[in-house]
């Protein structure tokens, strides 16, 4: 039965007119690409509705009721998504089992944020939010860690917070834009830019998914098969790597090179975090 709640959404004509009226925009204005250098960048509807919705957010178009509205509406979006990909990946199981290793090794990709976003943000002049900015892509589950590691308003929690925020923002276009771009700059075979772009967001993973069917449409199954299965991948076996590997590891280069920050400026080192996630 439908609650009061359920049926206030589908009855915002308000917020469904803006949807519509955002959609055939965009298909309108359709898919545009300009090279930089060898590459190419490719723009898609997509981004467009991104950017547009972006900014009638801050207008008196979309008001409060719109905008909480359309929260659970992402979730629908999203299981039509997962659904399509469900379909897809069936027929084209024997690539993605022929991938196996690369697929089951790909979270290790996840320590990059660590090693090149920490010293940045040390560099920087960032604390202890620098640990709960920098020790995953700060999606859900890594939230919820940080959450019960350490308290949601405590310095890491903020961190995380400040990215998860940034990345459902943003985060899609830089992955629309960068994936295709990577993938025509490089010689690296397209599925693993697919494989690369499942990180435990489906709409990061469909920006990036987007635009390398766009590139090479030919791939069109394989990309969205091995898109998926490495989507899922992340979001079952993310959280074990941020837990057990990526977590305190950050933690541990943070203590370095907050000792490192302290000598050189002469100033009192932070209190050294604690290496293990327990307790």
């Amino acid at each position: 039965m439908v609650n009061e709640k359920q049926k206030n959404i589908w009855m915002d004509w308000r917020l469904h007119t803006i949807v519509l009226a955002v959609v055939v925009l965009t298909e309108l204005i359709g898919t545009h690409q300009f090279t930089v250098g060898p590459g190419v960048i490719l723009l898609l509807p997509m981004l467009y509705a991104m950017v547009i919705g972006l900014i009638l957010f801050f207008t008196p178009i979309v008001k409060e009721k719109q905008a909480k509205n359309a929260e659970p509406l992402i979730i629908l979006g999203v299981t039509l998504l997962i659904a399509k990909i469900g379909v897809i990946i069936g027929p084209s199981l024997p690539q993605i089992i022929e991938a196996g290793p690369a697929l089951l090794l790909q979270e290790f990709g996840n320590l990059g944020t660590i090693l090149l976003a920490l010293p940045i943000a040390v560099f920087l002049g960032l604390k202890r939010e620098s640990i709960g900015m920098t020790h995953s892509v700060a999606r859900e589950p890594n939230v919820g860690l940080i959450v019960d590691k350490y308290g949601f308003n405590s310095p890491e929690g903020r961190g995380v917070m400040a990215i998860y925020i940034f990345g459902t923002v943003f985060g899609a276009i830089f992955m629309g834009l960068i994936s295709g771009f990577l993938a025509t700059i490089t010689p690296l075979n397209p599925l693993s830019f697919a494989m690369a772009s499942g990180i435990g967001s489906g709409s990061m993973m469909a920006a990036a998914s987007g635009s390398l069917i766009a590139a090479f449409p030919s791939m069109e199954k394989d990309i969205i098969a091995f898109a998926g299965a490495s989507n899922l991948l992340s979001l079952s076996t993310g959280l074990y790597m941020s837990i057990f590997i990526g977590l305190p590891l950050t933690v541990k280069l943070y203590n370095a090179l907050d000792r490192v920050r302290s000598r050189k400026g002469n100033l009192q080192p932070q209190p050294k975090m604690k290496k293990k996630i327990g307790g």
